[in-house]
């Protein structure tokens, strides 16, 4: 979905991928008005001293540092199960690792490596097939449509499989999530099969608005949960799986035999509780916002007079969605930058192809809304997706 390709200019010669990776990153970064932020806009520096001035601010800046996981981290892992409703969590570096040892701690326990998911998963796209180079697990796909399985589809799946994983959004068909009803159904037509169903929540915390539940009741229809702490809240890194004690316990185990036994984490640790503490209670309101932006965004396209766009979903389930353009994303990708350097004005950011199954000649990138994005109206998205067009098209 995000190539770091470099953007080159036809007769010019070729542009350093690394140089020009870090000019995008230092232009977005410091634009003045964003519509959202990311964990790597800014400096490491001004990022460091917020995170100190938010641990003074909550009593937490003269808490001992942690060692191999306990202190602070341990804080962290008793927040996500409060949050999540699930007995015990546990903290990981990284998601990947989160969810390799999570299904390998459920294939041991129904005696089955085979793992049912979407094809446009994240196991399956950005992770090199870890799942059977690393932990001998092989998966099948109940559905090849962009979404997740239907339970019609999990339960008439002809090949026996032990865990069903659902990724909650599923980021590469554009942040998409099923209706409510939806999800209890295909987690029910999973048990009829036996099997145990897996959430991969990577941004489990913005679903709550769409499925009109609580994050508890979300996570409570799932035997396990993996979330993130980077992608919507706006953490250093880390993650962490919840779940039954006893899966939790034989987890920590697989973390260490996984290299996830860090020494120190507590840089990562204390960024994860202030995004449970300062954005998860601003996420619905990011998503309700996101919806007059993909409206705001859809009526300039209308109003240029494209000839074809899309905002996928026409009303985005979470605060992020994709856009559409038949144009050629390098050309997209540098109307975009060019639009901040001169306006200090970051709307759109990188462009890309759509992959191998994409129709040819279009690009594609994805919006999100947080709290810089909230005061933009309608009117100001316009402005600067006119703005944007005319650099396109000039």
């Amino acid at each position: 979905m995000n190539p770091e390709t470099p953007v080159e200019t036809p007769g010019r010669p070729p542009v350093d991928e690394e140089a020009a990776r870090l000019h995008r990153a230092k232009v977005w970064g410091g634009a003045e008005r964003r519509l959202w932020d990311t964990s790597v806009d800014g400096t490491a520096g001004s990022r460091l001293r917020e995170l100190a001035a938010w641990a003074e601010a909550t009593g937490r800046g003269d808490a001992p540092v942690d060692m191999y996981g306990n202190g602070v981290v341990e804080e962290l892992e008793r927040r996500v199960a409060e949050e999540l409703g699930l007995p015990a969590a546990v903290f990981f570096p990284t998601g990947t690792m989160a969810q390799q040892v999570a299904l390998r701690c459920w294939a041991g326990r129904t005696g089955s490596p085979v793992v049912a998911l979407p094809p446009l998963a994240h196991p399956e796209v950005h992770e090199n097939g870890a799942f059977g180079a690393v932990s001998g697990l092989r998966t099948v796909h109940p559905t090849d449509a962009p979404r997740l399985p239907t339970a019609e589809e999990v339960r008439d799946h002809p090949e026996p499989f032990g865990t069903l994983m659902l990724e909650l959004p599923l980021r590469d068909a554009g942040f998409v999530l099923p209706s409510w009803e939806e999800l209890t159904e295909v987690v029910e037509a999973a048990r009829e099969r036996d099997a145990v169903v897996h959430f991969d929540g990577a941004r489990l915390w913005e679903t709550t608005t769409h499925f009109g539940r609580g994050l508890a009741e979300v996570a409570g229809l799932a035997d396990s949960v993996y979330v993130s702490f980077y992608k919507s809240l706006g953490g250093m890194s880390g993650a962490a799986l919840a779940g039954p004690e006893e899966v939790m316990e034989e987890a920590r185990i697989w973390r260490h035999r996984y290299g996830g036994m860090v020494f120190q984490q507590y840089p990562a640790a204390l960024s994860a509780l202030r995004g449970l503490d300062v954005e998860l209670p601003r996420l619905p309101s990011y998503v309700a916002h996101a919806r007059v932006v993909a409206d705001a965004v859809r009526e300039a396209f209308a109003e240029a007079g494209l000839g074809w766009s899309r905002v996928h979903p026409e009303t985005p389930h979470t605060h992020q969605f994709q856009v559409w353009l038949p144009y050629d994303p390098d050309a997209l990708t540098a109307a975009a930058l060019a639009q901040t350097e001169d306006t200090g004005v970051a709307f759109f950011r990188r462009w890309s192809s759509p992959g191998a199954g994409g129709p040819p000649g279009v690009a594609i990138t994805e919006l999100t809304v947080t709290g810089s994005g909230l005061e933009w109206t309608a009117k100001d998205v316009k402005e600067a997706v006119r703005d944007f067009l005319a650099r396109v098209e000039g």
